[in-house]
């Protein structure tokens, strides 16, 4: 039974296990909503203001409300089971900031991208980085209000998934889609689905 919206700020005397998940994706796509919406606790976020700067990197055409921006990461936590916690670590997406992308990514057990498919092409350097690092990941695709909505094997192909790589549709706002895809995420790797490599068995 998932647990989420807890009150409590302590974990369990049951808890076994801790699992580290990094929440990525390309800017805008919805990662902040989707660790602040499942998180049992408060988030921590360190989201600023977005200047002039920012005109001309970062591509607003599709986040035309968004007026902020993750700097460093956000942190959530939701319990899964009475055995299992999931620590969240939402990066930025830009790619300026890819680099912080090593220390949240090291002891993982997998990672879950978000996807917008507004804005498909944003994702592929995304994936690309995850392949190249032999993480094992599940896609989420967050259904926003405007977005086409497309059969998974044709995603599958545009992203150039494996085919054992879920696919699960989101909204980042509700709190049990955004867990939802999360165990997914987890049942994936854990039921041994995942492929491994030599670097994330190690």
């Amino acid at each position: 039974m998932v647990s989420v919206g807890s009150a409590d700020r302590y974990l369990p005397d049951t808890v076994q296990q801790a699992v580290k998940i990094p929440v990525v994706g390309a800017f805008g796509v919805g990662k902040t909503t989707l660790v602040g919406s499942v998180s049992e606790i408060a988030p921590l976020r360190t989201e600023e203001v977005m200047t002039q700067a920012s005109v001309g990197v970062d591509d607003l055409a599709a986040t035309s409300g968004k007026t902020t921006t993750t700097v460093a990461m956000d942190f959530g936590r939701i319990t899964l089971s009475p055995r299992i916690v999931l620590y969240l670590f939402g990066t930025p997406g830009q790619k300026r900031f890819w680099d912080l992308w090593e220390g949240l990514l090291e002891g993982a057990l997998g990672v879950l991208v978000v996807i917008d498919t507004r804005r498909l092409e944003d994702s592929f350097d995304v994936l690309e980085q995850l392949e190249v690092r032999h993480v094992p990941f599940a896609v989420a695709v967050n259904q926003f209000p405007d977005s086409h909505p497309y059969p998974t094997e044709e995603l599958r192909e545009a992203l150039d998934l494996l085919e054992e790589t879920p696919i699960v549709m989101c909204d980042a706002r509700d709190r049990a889609s955004s867990a939802e895809a999360l165990i997914t995420l987890v049942e994936y790797v854990l039921d041994g689905s995942a492929v491994r490599t030599p670097e994330t068995a190690s």
